[in-house]
């Protein structure tokens, strides 16, 4: 063999390891742009993997924004896009009783599932609320308020949990994830201080509310929640469930009532015009309307609307 091919082989040679490298290096570097797909159930959760993931993730919030989260039902289209997915997480409680089905009815084994209020400290349903709604208490909701993010601390465990989830499921980006972690769990600690500070002034302690939604923000600040409506908003309360409150309200001299952003006013309008008392309106941030979204409110910002509203209102 001449040493003219000798050199020819050489290079041919040369020429195809480099190009081995060089293939090699682009997959790798592909591979590590890769993003988590990471499918949140309702806002506070989409919310919360949000402020931990920031641009690690590709995050899908999967009840639209405005509707509401007790009756939705996922597509077979979203369904068929989860089999993709590496986090899926949800709330819990019951607040989204259609996960279990979907959980089952997937194919992908290597989902990593965060059942946000694992390990957080649940409140039963008042018992005046038991009774009362008996039945959506046995086919609907459970035993327990599903509501936990509304309290600050309850919110940073729902973090935490799923913070853990991102590690587990992408560990080369640990330290990215606990410092965006810490950074939140700061300001929900601070937003718990402000909140105890600021109610701790205020003279009135009931808020009368369409919906029982509140139960952990009155539980962790010392106030009392009245319901209109259970858990679930769309029920229609008894003619005696109204007389009863509007008895409360006029015998505490109460001079609001909350409604919410996702549903009707009316017979919030009607019972405040029944009794002399006002409206005014406490989110429970388990879905923000697309208006809401696209005005940069999130989370935090809706919270301290709410205190806002409650500072204004229970201090009159």
């Amino acid at each position: 063999m001449t040493k003219k091919i000798i050199s020819l082989i050489l290079i041919s040679m040369i020429i195809f390891a480099v190009g081995c490298v060089s293939k090699d290096i682009k997959t790798e570097g592909q591979n590590a742009e890769d993003k988590l797909k990471v499918y949140a159930s309702i806002y506070p959760m989409y919310d919360f993997a949000k402020n931990i993931g920031k641009d690690k993730i590709e995050l899908h919030l999967m009840i639209p924004p405005g509707a509401q989260p007790h009756d939705w039902e996922p597509t077979a289209k979203l369904m068929a896009k989860m089999e993709n997915a590496d986090v899926f997480i949800y709330n819990g409680v019951m607040m989204e009783p259609w996960a279990e089905k979907l959980l089952n009815t997937i194919d992908n084994k290597n989902l990593i599932v965060v059942k946000a209020s694992e390990n957080v400290k649940l409140l039963k349903i008042q018992d005046h609320d038991i009774h009362e709604h008996e039945e959506e208490k046995k086919h609907h909701h459970g035993e327990y308020d599903p509501h936990v993010w509304l309290d600050p601390i309850r919110a940073m465990k729902q973090a935490e949990n799923i913070k853990n989830a991102f590690i587990k499921a992408d560990y080369k980006n640990k330290d990215f994830y606990e410092k965006n972690f810490k950074e939140f769990a700061e300001k929900l600690k601070a937003l718990d201080e402000k909140y105890k500070i600021e109610l701790s002034k205020v003279k009135n302690r009931e808020i009368v509310v369409s919906h029982a939604a509140f139960g952990y923000m009155a539980d962790r600040y010392g106030l009392i929640q009245i319901p209109i409506r259970g858990l679930n908003p769309e029920e229609e309360p008894s003619a005696a469930k109204l007389s009863e409150i509007a008895d409360i309200m006029k015998d505490k001299k109460i001079k609001y009532i909350y409604f919410e952003t996702l549903t009707s006013p009316k017979l919030a309008e009607v019972l405040a015009r029944e009794v002399g008392a006002k409206t005014a309106v406490l989110n429970p941030i388990g879905g923000l309307t697309k208006e809401e979204m696209d005005l940069g409110k999130d989370y935090l910002k809706t919270m301290e609307e709410n205190l806002e509203t409650l500072i204004k209102t229970l201090g009159e």
